[in-house]
């Protein structure tokens, strides 16, 4: 990956791409960092503990929901909207149509994408300024009615321009620069929080307890061996062998070669753990906004406790749900029987096996097992820095009566080093393909 980074930036073209890039990303942090008008924040926003929505966009956004910024909602509302437009492409006949007439269908979908992101970035600036109201991070004084009405349309007007301008910067990477211009904006947002998590390993280490110094350099090292075990999943691939037959075309013969059909065994990605922890995550929302005092002894304290991340329930329902989405994803996805059908009409098929219905029924079977094996390395990641903290907490006694200074978390989990590790891959073969065309002489040489 070095080799390649200091190769592309030996070629002209190639460097003013990144540099294009490292500008917008620096555009990006700055916007990160100034505050929306009408705040009263002196620190950052208390959103509270455990896997909450909260925190999850707090992730994402590589701390600017925390602090209240312009970019606060960041591109998790453009997410969410491809997401949604991935499903309703299978639902909906008419958007299935679009994906399969080409550029033009695609730049349709893109357009739609866009509205839709509008929508839910308002939607969302809505529901974070009632969060902000409610918990008392606005600023107060002699308002009136129309004051106050005033203040939640520049706040929510604010927020939903900077998922705007995010989502626009993103397009120019992808346009004018290096790699998937959202992927890398969510990369950079993730990436910022590095320096937060070395504060936090220095500050286990500052309590001068001697578990702390043998737990920190474990940490240290499971870390680089994840990041390895997740370049490892990410190029996993099972490869189908392909036969074409020959045929004789006036007195040329085309076809006979022996090609593959890769598969690859994570092939959902990271989309089952997002949809698995948001889920999850809804009931600590909710709880969040009710009393505590409304529901303790009764039902509802022993359901929103299953639903903490410091409880094996929780672990449970994750790995659950993150088995079932990736079944689901998949399904959407890989269509078998369409698989067989465009192998027979391009005169392809897999050896030993029938066209037609057996050759869909194989392929099925095949990702079946593939997507077992690929939602098990993936649970793996997922479950990892939960496991661990609850470890962590059972066997780490705490220093004080109220249980300060005791477990150890970690505060970057298992979606955001896949997500890491994702994009960086990906932006390493976008350059060495750039690089392999500029290199390549052609026939004419």
């Amino acid at each position: 990956m070095i080799r390649t980074l200091v190769n592309a930036w030996k070629v002209a073209d190639i460097r003013k791409k990144i540099l294009f890039t490292a500008f917008i990303i620096l555009i990006f942090r700055i916007g990160s960092v100034i505050p929306v008008p009408f705040l009263d924040i002196v620190d950052e926003i208390d959103i509270g503990k455990g896997n909450t929505i909260l925190t999850y966009l707090s992730l994402m956004t590589g701390s600017a929901f925390t602090y209240g910024t312009i970019f606060a909602m960041s591109i998790t509302p453009y997410i969410n909207s491809s997401i949604i437009m991935q499903l309703l492409a299978v639902a909906i006949p008419a958007l299935e149509r679009l994906q399969k007439e080409g550029e033009e269908g695609r730049k349709k979908i893109a357009s739609i994408t866009r509205y839709v992101t509008v929508v839910l970035a308002i939607l969302q600036s809505l529901a974070y300024y009632f969060f902000l109201r409610s918990n008392n991070y606005l600023m107060t004084g002699d308002f009136t009615l129309v004051d106050e009405i005033f203040q939640a349309f520049v706040i929510i007007s604010v927020l939903t321009a900077g998922t705007a301008i995010i989502m626009w910067l993103g397009e120019q990477i992808t346009i004018d620069g290096i790699g998937n211009g959202i992927s890398i904006i969510l990369f950079a947002g993730i990436v910022s929080r590095f320096p937060t998590l070395i504060k936090q390993l220095f500050q286990y280490l500052n309590t001068g307890r001697l578990v702390y110094k043998i737990l920190v350099p474990i940490v240290m090292v499971l870390f680089i061996l994840m990041i390895c075990y997740i370049v490892f999943m990410d190029n996993a691939e099972r490869r189908l062998p392909i036969q074409y037959a020959k045929r004789v075309v006036g007195r040329k013969m085309y076809g006979g070669q022996s090609t593959h059909m890769p598969i690859k065994v994570n092939m959902s990605g990271v989309l089952p753990i997002i949809f698995a922890s948001s889920i999850l995550s809804l009931p600590a929302t909710v709880q969040m906004f009710i009393a505590a005092d409304k529901y303790e002894g009764t039902f509802w304290e022993s359901f929103f406790k299953a639903f903490q991340s410091d409880s094996w329930w929780y672990a449970g329902m994750y790995f659950i749900l993150i088995i079932f989405f990736a079944y689901f994803y998949s399904t959407i996805q890989y269509n078998p029987i369409e698989m067989a059908n465009n192998l027979r009409k391009n005169n392809g098929a897999i050896p030993g096996i029938r066209p037609g219905k057996p050759t869909s029924e194989y392929i099925f079977r095949v990702i079946t097992r593939l997507v077992l094996i690929g939602v098990l390395m993936l649970a793996v990641v997922a479950l990892f820095p939960l496991i661990w903290s609850l470890i962590c907490d059972a066997a780490i006694p705490p220093l004080t009566e109220d249980g300060g200074d005791g477990g150890m978390s970690i505060t970057l989990g298992g979606t955001s080093i896949i997500i890491m590790c994702g994009v960086a891959l990906e932006t390493v073969r976008q350059l060495e393909s750039q690089m392999m065309m500029r290199h390549y002489k052609g026939f004419l040489d």
